[in-house]
């Protein structure tokens, strides 16, 4: 069975279909991606799942081990790490460890974030993986169970290897999932400078200073790479993520960011659309102590769409006539279906939101009885014994 419903100022995503927005900006860029992490949606990109160097970029999912490892009190943030001589001896960017000292596991995450330290990487990487070789392996795995289908690590710094790469897509889901699952973590990429060892380095994402809504995320930079950036911003409730790559100067790899949430943040609104254990839709059963029974989402549902496709979303409710008890909450009975322009923009389970018993024995038979005599005549639909 399929009823409609006319939702007058709600919100969605994935296909635009119809909806009046212009084109993203055009980007001298060997890849990108705009997306809205909330809702999983995509609103812009360019050759997104094509390979590049991550350069420092590979940076995040240090941090992501590194957060998972704490979380998960295999670890503490409080830990001291005795520094190796090969952390000492890294070479491109530093935060300037000592070999034979110990920094605090707290530290050393700054010393990444803010400063970009290839020294604090590698020191981080020994002491949560045994050896960096050990913590590559994690980082793979991670990625694996991220679904970065294009990603293969093999250091925990980004430089440079033949067989270590990433796409925007991947460095996009590996973002979404950092500043979900660990925000206090996620909290130090806002920090504009760090001070260590006397020596203060300031934070190499512009987009702090030049965008009060932007509180992260990474750089990157090699020959081969280019410039490349991964840049987040929240504006109320709303957070966008960009990745650009192989951009050809420091300063157009901002740009480029600031255009590509510019445009997301100006054309395009998150809404919550549908509220957890709110009925939306009652029908009648078969066979229970109740007669009825309300349908609903057990989570809150949020949905990313053009800001001109917010009006006459329409709702359809899909199930099947004849559901009969026992029934228990967050049972599927059916889907439910937003849909703008013509277009399916979100489709979700539609579940019982309560617990129906059944009738006694005799009670489910006549129902079945009752139920069988009405199929006779087409007479079901909306029925109910």
């Amino acid at each position: 069975m399929k009823n409609l419903l006319v939702l007058p100022l709600l919100t969605s995503m994935v296909a635009f279909g119809q909806s009046f927005v212009p084109d993203a900006p055009e980007l001298d860029l060997k890849s990108y991606i705009l997306i809205e992490p909330n809702t999983n949606t995509v609103i812009a990109e360019f050759n997104s799942s094509s390979e590049i160097e991550p350069a420092s970029m590979t940076k995040i999912m240090t941090v992501y081990v590194t957060a998972d490892q704490i979380s998960n009190d295999l670890i503490s943030i409080d830990d001291e790490v005795l520094i190796s001589e090969k952390a000492w001896r890294m070479e491109g960017s530093r935060m300037f460890v000592e070999a034979g000292k110990k920094v605090s596991i707290s530290d050393l995450l700054k010393g990444i974030i803010i400063q970009s330290g290839n020294d604090a990487s590698v020191a981080i990487s020994e002491y949560v993986g045994g050896t960096e070789r050990g913590f590559v392996d994690l980082m793979n795995a991670y990625a694996s169970s991220l679904n970065m289908n294009n990603t293969i690590f093999q250091n925990s710094t980004g430089l440079p290897d033949d067989n270590h790469f990433s796409s925007a897509q991947d460095l996009a889901i590996l973002t979404s999932n950092l500043i979900t699952k660990f925000p206090d973590i996620y909290s130090f990429y806002k920090e504009k400078q760090f001070t260590f060892n006397d020596i203060k380095q300031l934070n190499r994402n512009k987009l702090l200073w030049r965008d009060d809504s932007s509180d992260g995320v990474k750089t990157g930079h090699t020959e081969a790479a280019g410039y490349c950036l991964v840049g987040s911003a929240k504006r109320g409730d709303m957070r966008l993520i960009t990745v650009v790559a192989g951009s050809d100067s420091d300063n157009n790899r901002f740009l480029a960011s600031q255009r590509l949430l510019e445009y997301g943040f100006r054309f395009f609104a998150t809404q919550k659309v549908l509220n957890a254990n709110q009925e939306y839709k009652k029908i009648n059963i078969w066979g229970g102590v109740e007669k009825t029974l309300g349908l609903g989402v057990l989570e809150d549902v949020s949905i990313t769409l053009p800001r001109t496709s917010f009006k006459d979303l329409t709702v359809n409710y899909n199930y099947s006539n004849n559901i009969q008890a026992p029934i228990e909450v967050g049972q599927k009975i059916g889907t439910l279906e937003i849909i703008s322009n013509d277009e399916i923009v979100f489709s979700t389970n539609l579940v019982a939101l309560e617990n129906i018993k059944s009738k006694g024995f005799f009670g489910r038979l006549w129902s079945k009885f009752v139920l069988w005599i009405l199929s006779l005549f087409g007479m079901t639909e909306n029925a109910s014994d």
